[in-house]
């Protein structure tokens, strides 16, 4: 998978919404862990750059990452653009849920 694809893909997402890794890997043509993997590969140069955080799961939480910590990061920076967690802890997805780029093909 091209990591760099993915990352302007991700740069589309705007403030105030999110997108799954499923999602992701859907229009990339990969796997919802690669997608995992390659935002885990971020360096602190393109992660200023990658708005990482908009990417949350299939339920619409913030997935735990295997290195710990940073969730509460992209909880917090979530917040600042405006999305609220259901009492449940999940993001609802129909209410804050990226519906991709206009032309997905263009990212294959």
């Amino acid at each position: 998978m091209d990591y760099d694809l993915l990352y302007k893909l991700v740069a589309e997402i705007p403030a105030g919404q999110v997108a799954t890794y499923g999602q992701l890997a859907k229009i990339i043509g990969c796997g919802p862990r690669q997608v995992g993997q390659a935002l885990g590969a971020l360096d602190g140069k393109n992660a200023k750059k990658v708005p990482w955080h908009r990417v949350v799961n299939s339920q619409g939480k913030i997935s735990v990452r295997s290195e710990g910590g940073g969730e509460t990061l992209q909880g917090d920076l979530l917040r600042k653009e405006g999305i609220i967690w259901r009492a449940s802890g999940r993001i609802d997805l129909k209410t804050y849920g990226w519906t991709g780029p206009f032309d997905p093909d263009v990212w294959r």
